[in-house]
């Protein structure tokens, strides 16, 4: 176990955006999908692009990997396919639940026996609601009293999808990638307030950059899907920025002192992107040049906020809430606890250990803001955005900041030390 130690400092200077890891998935299995060779570049080989890299090699893509010759640091990836097939029908999707969720109905355009498995949290979080749609459709859904490993066997078949909204977007994205290439017409209907939206959007998005075509009404929440598509190869497609990477390095410059974040798309569909209204609506000082971000400190004030579109930017808006004034009220979050960790219970632990005010709720939490943070010794609880809120915070800590476990930040964002260094971080790394 890693443990990181950080000596609180002020934080200030200039970083390049991580490009977004979510459509970094979209792009790889959409190459993978299409017949011929894409190259897809500006790419950072966390643990879960890995474990999406691998899968779709599984499944018969050769894939190449390069230093990218355009955005130093970062790599180029070729994706070259021809049909799917099975190379491995054991498939580990390590903990990354997008790789799962994308790619269990993507096997299901063959009809051999598949396994999908995990590791980590990944294995008890939940997909029942392929369960339930692939016994209509199908396919032979088995699992492990309702855990990974999940056996997956037949063809899956064209029709209606009736899905509630309030399950993860990951569940619509998966069948999204695959029915278009079913032989016949497809339509998803949402039965329920639909969450998460903008990721699905940027599913479109990349959808619809490889060449296919889908329908969406969103008055009605229905997707209209054709069948007999096919995918196109992209010659060269670059991901862009991601926004709830820099969300982290926003708050920083919000609470410290001033942090700019370049190589972000202004136009992103990227949901992530309300921390600059988030931040605006508390009182930050932000200014946006082009594709630049600069946040600066700030006296910040609680408002509140819905979660139900941006879950994953609750722990470090929850930091900026932690030292704001006022009160901040964090509502419509239960889906934070079937996460990498229970995000409600971790990121209260985590801040109150810190020195923070916080009530927890059932699907949400109450923060009562405070002038500075004590600091002390807290657990990442294997959950990399529980780990960069914490070193968030530790920049208005009294004290030393110790994470046990940080190693959960090669997840999503393996240089995240790298590049909190390079604005006047102070940590020491002990493996």
């Amino acid at each position: 176990m890693v443990l990181s130690v950080i000596t609180p400092s002020p934080l200030k200077g200039c970083i390049t955006s991580q490009p977004s890891k979510s459509m970094a998935h979209r792009a790889i299995i959409s190459a993978f999908l299409a017949k011929g060779k894409s190259v897809i570049d500006n790419i950072v080989l966390s643990e879960d692009i890995k474990a999406t890299i691998e899968a779709v090699k599984s499944l018969g893509a050769d894939v190449l990997i390069d230093d990218s010759a355009n955005y130093a640091g970062r790599q180029c990836v070729t994706v070259i396919s021809d049909r799917i097939f099975l190379r491995n029908n054991f498939i580990d999707c390590n903990e990354s639940g997008s790789t799962a969720r994308f790619i269990m109905p993507i096997t299901r355009l063959i009809s051999q026996e598949v396994t999908i498995t995990g590791r980590g949290r990944l294995i008890e979080r939940p997909f029942s609601v392929y369960k339930d749609l692939f016994a209509e459709k199908g396919v032979k859904y088995s699992d492990n009293s309702g855990k990974m490993p999940i056996s997956l066997e037949g063809q899956l078949e064209p029709g209606i999808y009736n899905l509630p909204g309030d399950v993860s977007s990951q569940f619509i994205t998966g069948l999204l990638f695959t029915l278009p290439l079913l032989e016949g017409n497809s339509v998803i209907n949402i039965t329920t307030k639909l969450e998460s939206l903008p990721y699905i959007m940027m599913t479109l998005q990349v959808l619809n950059e490889f060449g296919i075509t889908i329908k969406f009404n969103s008055e009605k929440m229905i997707f209209v899907i054709p069948g007999f598509q096919r995918y196109k190869s992209v010659p060269y497609y670059v991901v862009e920025g991601d926004w709830s990477q820099a969300a982290f390095f926003c708050v920083m410059g919000a609470i410290s002192d001033h942090i700019t974040i370049k190589g972000l798309n202004q136009n992103s569909r990227q949901g992530d992107k309300a921390i600059i209204d988030i931040l605006n609506n508390m009182g930050a000082k932000v200014t946006i040049n082009e594709d630049e971000i600069t946040v600066s400190k700030s006296n910040l004030k609680g408002i509140e906020v819905d979660s139900t579109h941006i879950p994953d930017l609750i722990p470090i808006i929850s930091v900026a809430a932690s030292l704001s004034q006022g009160t901040t009220v964090i509502k419509n979050a239960e889906r934070l606890r079937i996460k990498e960790s229970d995000r409600l219970t971790t990121t209260r632990i985590v801040l109150e250990e810190l020195g923070a005010k916080i009530i927890e709720k059932p699907d949400g939490l109450i923060i009562e803001g405070v002038a500075v943070l004590k600091g002390g010794r807290v657990s990442g609880y294997n959950d990399h955005r529980i780990v960069m809120a914490v070193a968030a915070a530790s920049a208005v800590s009294k004290g030393v900041v110790e994470i046990s476990g940080s190693e959960a930040i090669k997840k999503s964002y393996p240089d995240f030390w790298k590049d909190f260094a390079a604005i006047g971080g102070k940590v020491k790394i002990y493996e």
